[in-house]
């Protein structure tokens, strides 16, 4: 487009014009064309003088200019004076009537010849102006994007990873493990997949996409599913196994919506698209529930739960089923029962009603040492207030002494005494526990965190997290690392440090 050569009262439309093709900013396009005019003109008048072009933004008339800075004497600036780009006072006044030290004056210029070597020369400056803010309008676009989906074509394959073409916009790149296991991709294919995230380069942004990713399942419903979109049906949490299994929770607030039955459509209508863009995956729409016990025994579909105890200070639930239903609760290689642990939050184990009852059986008879040894009682008391309820030492020392005294056999004395050792052999405990965590160079602030049970707290200061702001700085996939997966769970180990962030630095976060 050859700006320069053109009738002045075309210039803008001309500016106008690009702008809206590229989808850049007007004055971009202006001030890259400016640029080109001073770059020529300094090839004409010299490189060593300061030359500007402005262009007006009203008739299009193009001024060049000379700029000089107002000094007081050469001496005054010292070695940074430079005779083509600065004058005094009195030198100044050939171009303005009260000049002063620290102004700036203009000489006008003859508009320059553009020949064929200088309208290159502004041709290629302008174009990679342009290219630049394209790329920068591109980069801005995309990165307000991340966590949507996009469609493409697919451009080239190179070693497993895929390139896509975005609408002829930008090219976004999915890795060989972000597509998902099984699917075969090639040259022209439609595919879409979610904006992961998106970085600046030479070349343009690149925009790194994912199919696996359990929000690109959840972006699919919205799209397919017009009451999770509009918010009637709220999505809580995915947990996927790419190109398998996958379980998604749903809730609304409306008893007369079956947020189930509404996901799932009418013979499937509204979830198959899902399961095709997802290359088959077998998904488990399961009802959340605020109750933790009620929504793990969801999670565990299309297994049948018999029972189920809940430690909510552990975070971990034992999910009890009957013979027939064992192998299908744990899935295969373990995937049911690890996919309903990510979408709850929570650990779980899966046993049947003889290995339940084993458990109990061994609980007990911890439970019974434990009485009998931190009391100091006979194993008949121990039997007693075991059977009444009573699970820790804890819950004896600080329960209501009516709640001891009502035990058949209990009187006030004997209760007063059980309580006067129970809190005995608690402070032993904790300055047991003081010194241990000392010795190993632990700050109290961490000792004395009870989000979580000390012996985690014990093996983070025995793996070098001394102090609370320690803790705070892991990444949650380093605690999980730290304590190990059968102790938590990824989306514990988050909660775990976003609550150490909030002690240690007064830092509050939303929960994933």
């Amino acid at each position: 487009m050859s700006f320069v050569s053109m009738p002045r009262q075309d210039l803008l439309l001309a500016i106008d014009s690009l702008a809206q093709e590229k989808v850049i900013d007007r004055e971009i396009v202006i001030e890259s064309l400016e640029a080109a005019i001073a770059k020529i003109a300094k090839h004409k008048y010299g490189e060593e003088f300061n030359i500007t072009a402005q262009i007006d933004r009203k008739n299009g008339a193009i001024y060049v200019k000379r700029l000089f800075d107002v000094i007081k004497s050469p001496e005054a600036v010292g070695e940074e004076y430079d005779a083509n780009t600065m004058l005094t006072v009195e030198q100044a006044k050939k171009y303005a009537k009260n000049p002063q030290v620290g102004d700036v004056v203009e000489d006008a210029l003859p508009e320059p010849e553009f020949g064929r070597m200088a309208f290159q020369t502004a041709k290629q400056i302008m174009t990679a102006r342009v290219r630049d803010a394209e790329k920068g309008r591109q980069y801005e676009e995309f990165k307000d994007n991340i966590g949507d989906i996009v469609s493409g074509v697919v451009k080239r394959i190179e070693f497993g990873n895929v390139f896509v073409d975005i609408n002829g916009k930008a090219e976004g790149y999915i890795r060989g493990n972000e597509l998902i296991p099984g699917e075969r991709l090639a040259v022209g294919d439609r595919v879409r997949a979610l904006i992961m995230d998106v970085a600046r380069s030479n070349s343009g942004p690149q925009i790194f996409l994912t199919r696996t990713h359990p929000m690109f399942m959840e972006k699919l419903f919205m799209q397919e599913v017009p009451e999770i979109y509009e918010g009637i049906i709220k999505i809580k949490s995915v947990s996927r196994a790419p190109g398998s299994h996958a379980k998604i929770a749903v809730e609304t607030q409306d008893p007369s919506i079956d947020a189930v039955g509404m996901t799932v459509g009418i013979k499937g209508t509204r979830i198959q698209p899902v399961i095709n863009e997802c290359h088959g995956e077998k998904i488990d729409v399961i009802l959340y529930s605020e109750d933790p016990a009620v929504f793990i025994v969801n999670a565990m579909q299309p297994a049948k739960v018999a029972k189920i105890i809940v430690d909510e200070d552990a975070h971990r639930a034992d999910v009890v089923v009957n013979d027939d239903q064992q192998s299908l609760a744990i899935g295969r290689r373990g995937q049911n029962v690890r996919l309903a642990s990510q979408l709850t939050g929570w650990n779980i184990d899966v046993m049947n009603e003889q290995t339940e009852q084993e458990r109990r059986a061994k609980e007990f008879k911890e439970k019974t040492e434990l009485f009998v040894q931190g009391l100091d009682v006979d194993e008949m008391i121990a039997h007693l207030l075991i059977t009444e309820g009573f699970r820790t030492i804890e819950e004896i020392a600080f329960v209501n002494p009516s709640e001891l005294e009502a035990i058949e056999g209990f009187n006030s004395e004997l209760a007063t005494e059980l309580q006067t050792r129970a809190k005995a052999y608690l402070e032993k405990v904790e300055q047991d526990y003081i010194d241990q965590g000392h010795k190993l160079g632990m700050q109290d602030d961490l000792l004395k965190f009870d989000f979580i049970k000390r012996p985690m707290i014990m093996k983070l200061g025995e793996n070098g997290i001394k102090s609370l702001s320690d803790l705070a700085d892991l990444a949650s996939d380093e605690l999980v690392e730290i304590l190990g997966e059968d102790i938590v769970s990824a989306r514990l180990a988050g909660r775990i440090v976003m609550k150490a962030r909030e002690l240690a630095y007064g830092i509050t976060q939303g929960e994933n």
